[in-house]
């Protein structure tokens, strides 16, 4: 019976302790409950992104608009609506798309593996208070994909990775800053 008071003690005095540690708002203090996200901000407009001068790609710009809505939708508390009822803005410019062979098959000299790079501006802006919450330039993201048998893929499908991870990679910018 002693022993059952014990443990129980220790369970409870440890169950203190971590809780202690775990609710201090400062994330440089540990760990924190603290939502990683901006307080205040329940909306983000997310029109299509532009297209750079020299970049003539069709519809790629449509693409990188759409993954960067599904993946703020699964990842944030926050909630994309339109313009006009958005608290936040993030906009953005597909600079340059660039393709480049990794590796060459020795047999007959065709690309085995091509990276796809993607380079931007993006910047996510309150529209409540005119503030730029996050600026980038010149932002990169790369993928690779393979054109040759059994994947057999093209150009599509690399893209759709690249503007899968340039969404991901975005929307790692809306935690509040350490």
């Amino acid at each position: 019976m002693n022993l059952t008071r014990i443990a129980l003690a220790t369970l409870l005095a440890g169950a203190a302790a971590a809780g202690a540690g775990c609710a201090n708002p400062d994330p440089a203090a540990g760990y924190t409950m603290v939502s990683q996200y901006r307080p205040g901000i329940r909306t983000v407009a997310v029109p299509i992104w532009d297209r750079g001068p020299h970049e003539f790609r069709r519809d790629i710009e449509i693409r990188i608009a759409e993954a960067l809505v599904k993946h703020i939708e699964a990842t944030t508390p926050y909630k994309v609506v339109g313009a006009a009822r958005a608290d936040t803005l993030l906009t953005g410019t597909l600079k340059e798309v660039e393709q480049r062979v990794l590796t060459y098959d020795p047999r007959t000299g065709t690309a085995r593996e091509i990276q796809i790079r993607f380079v931007c501006d993006f910047t996510w802006k309150d529209l409540r208070t005119g503030q730029v919450l996050v600026a980038r330039e010149d932002f990169k993201v790369a993928t690779e994909y393979v054109p040759e048998s059994p994947l057999s893929e093209d150009f599509f499908q690399g893209s759709e990775d690249a503007a899968n991870k340039l969404a991901r990679r975005v929307v790692e910018h809306f935690a509040r800053p350490w």
